[in-house]
């Protein structure tokens, strides 16, 4: 098990390595300069070539891209100095960079905005996996009857609605009209209520979960049907055990593995940035972050970190399942 856990968090090292060189390149070698808006804003929107370039290379952007990227990656480790134009500021590890609207640490910036993603992204996924694997399991159950068609047509009918959609029309119904969740946004904690924070979050996890809950109902109802009709599954109900044990116990732990894969996948993605969620619902997270940050004149250390941080948090879940993966069944991790 040591040997396995140890070649998996080696890969997913590397990986994240590559991304982030994939996405600092991207970046580094963008159609735009991204000196661009520091030159425009110190300029007043008169920025000449030569500015332009004398920005550049007071900011590094004149060197080759390995050698910019290796300084990048220094200053996460150990901090690093930071000139925009002709300022200069310090930025302690791990240092992304300063951000070139607001002049301060994309660290201290991402601090504050990956706790309300990491928050909807458990709380939404707490839903969509009681909401979507209870109902396949009931309607695994329950094979053939008019029970199952009503979930499987229910899950059919959520699923075809647009996310952004569902969102905008629980805002405007529960929020606005009814006022049955009067307040949505994100309270931060340090504000003393924290059943402010729940509240204000209670409904944006709520039609998260919802919206993603039909996937994990179709999924595991199909894992659930598989499993019931093998042959371990007829020998429990052979023994007299109860339903109840026999879906539980003995097909639900067969048929988790594959439900595994796809939360993993998903947990990360809503990790990235819930952008719809964030937006419609006043959350002032990652997502809302980034997409704030591509509008002109664009925040490039933030829109770098963004995806970098999304890219870390896909490998790390699926570096996750890969471990539970070899809890769940030994073969693979002998394999």
């Amino acid at each position: 098990m040591f040997g396995y856990v140890v070649r998996r968090m080696m890969s997913a090292v590397l990986v994240i390595l590559l991304a982030s060189l994939a996405v600092f390149t991207i970046f580094f070698l963008g159609p735009a300069s991204p000196a661009q808006p520091v030159c425009e804003a110190a300029s007043r929107g008169n920025c000449t070539p030569e500015r332009l370039e004398a920005i550049e290379r007071s900011m590094g952007l004149d060197k080759p891209v390995l050698e910019a990227y290796g300084e990048y990656m220094k200053g996460i480790a150990v901090g690093r100095e930071v000139v925009i134009g002709a300022a200069e500021y310090d930025c302690d590890a791990p240092c992304f960079g300063i951000s070139y609207g607001t002049r301060v640490p994309v660290t201290d910036e991402l601090k504050e905005r990956i706790v309300p993603t990491l928050l909807i992204a458990i709380g939404g996924s707490l839903v969509f996996l009681t909401v979507g694997v209870g109902i396949g399991i009931a309607a695994a159950a329950r094979r053939g009857t008019v029970g199952d068609r009503v979930m499987v047509s229910g899950s059919l009918l959520v699923s075809s609605v647009p996310y952004y959609l569902l969102c905008l029309l629980a805002w405007l119904y529960l929020t606005l009209k009814t006022n049955i969740f009067p307040t949505t946004g994100y309270f931060p904690l340090s504000d003393g209520d924290p059943f402010k924070t729940f509240s204000g979050l209670l409904l944006p996890c709520l039609v998260l979960g919802i919206a993603s809950s039909p996937v994990y109902a179709r999924y595991s109802r199909g894992q659930m049907v598989d499993t019931l009709g093998d042959d371990f599954i007829r020998t429990a109900k052979a023994k007299g055990l109860r339903n109840r044990t026999v879906l539980l116990k003995h097909g639900l732990r067969a048929a988790i593995v594959p439900i595994v894969t796809i939360f993993g996948l998903d947990f990360g993605t809503l990790l990235a940035g819930t952008i719809f969620t964030e937006k419609i619902f006043d959350v002032d997270g990652i997502g809302v972050w980034g997409l704030d940050a591509i509008r002109p004149p664009q925040d490039l250390p933030i829109l770098t970190v963004t995806v970098l941080i999304g890219a870390v948090f896909i490998v790390v879940s699926n570096l996750i399942v890969d471990l539970v993966y070899g809890v769940l069944d030994p073969r693979v991790r002998m394999g």
